[in-house]
């Protein structure tokens, strides 16, 4: 796997380790909670398995031509690794409510399997071939999709800690 996604995957398990229901469900207004933040990493992880068993099925690169707001973001998250706020997740990867403990017990295994789908697809490939197109940033080659879930994971990551600081000190 990996490395830099198994690292990923590790982190995100120890942040809401330990936490109690009533934690993992706590939420300052108007924001997610740690187990919607997990949830929308879980759909992005799961929707990103779908993209790329469709690669598979088609048996054949499926990434457009990028806009240049497409390649502007793409350079900005993937190249310096800097998720923007502001961005608004896409509506298929905004938490609908699974069951946290499904998502918190399954995490580490979409990280997992998506990875090793991303690792077929490169061997098929290449790793600089734009094989799928992200919502947001547009076309992406493997190596740029494993990159985008790590920076993004990691920004997911930061909230979880402090949502999970904040719900300890108001819960104990």
């Amino acid at each position: 796997m990996n490395l830099r996604l198994e690292i990923l995957k590790q982190n995100l398990e120890s942040a809401v380790e330990g936490m109690s229901s009533e934690q993992f469900s706590w939420h300052p207004p108007g924001k997610w909670s740690a187990a919607e933040v997990l949830e929308h990493l879980y759909l992005t992880y799961t929707g990103t398995i779908l993209g790329f068993e469709r690669v598979l099925r088609k048996g054949k690169a499926l990434g457009s031509r990028a806009s240049i707001r497409q390649h502007v973001l793409t350079v900005v998250v993937v190249g310096l690794g800097h998720m923007p706020n502001g961005l608004k997740a896409p509506t298929i990867v905004q938490p609908h409510n699974l069951p946290p403990e499904q998502v918190r017990n399954e995490i580490g295994e979409k990280i997992e399997e998506m990875d090793a789908i991303i690792t077929q697809c490169e061997s098929l490939f290449g790793g600089g071939v734009n094989v799928l197109d992200h919502p947001i940033l547009g076309p992406l080659s493997s190596k740029q999709w494993r990159k985008l879930h790590v920076v993004h994971g990691q920004h997911h990551l930061k909230q979880l800690l402090t949502l999970r600081e904040r719900a300890t000190r108001r819960m104990g």
